[in-house]
């Protein structure tokens, strides 16, 4: 199930992400810097681990995990979070963790595009991105 999050993914469009920075406690700047970047995602699959590897003129991140399995990453706005990645329904659903507080990132593939809903609280957050040629 993981195979169809596979490839390269250009973000098209991004609902309430300024919000949703600022429920997890990001400073104005880096929000209005966030806000306005379109990144790339770049996901592959090698042996069980999956890498997620965030490609944008402001930052760039990769993070390597296999599902089931806790591990530590140090997002682009600086927080050490412990990350767990599952696969529900179809769903990569990541578990974000960091100082007593916890995100939810669903990921799945919805008429050939990936919708990344990023959750805290209450605030929720869509990013969509259409799979680049």
């Amino acid at each position: 199930m993981v195979e169809q999050f596979v490839g390269s993914w250009k973000m098209v469009s991004s609902e309430n992400f300024d919000d949703f920075l600022k429920a997890m406690g990001v400073g104005f700047a880096i929000r209005q810097i966030a806000s306005r970047t379109k990144p790339s995602l770049i996901v592959t699959l090698d042996q069980g681990i999956i890498c997620l590897k965030m490609l944008s003129s402001f930052k760039t991140t990769e993070v390597k995990f296999k599902l089931n399995q806790a591990f530590d990453e140090t997002t682009a706005d600086g927080r050490n979070t412990t990350n767990i990645v599952t696969l529900e329904n179809g769903k990569l659903v990541q578990i974000q963790s960091w100082d007593g507080k916890e995100t939810t990132i669903e990921r799945e593939i919805v008429d050939g595009k990936l919708v990344t809903k990023c959750k805290i609280g209450n605030v929720v957050a869509v990013r969509t991105f259409q799979r680049e040629a």
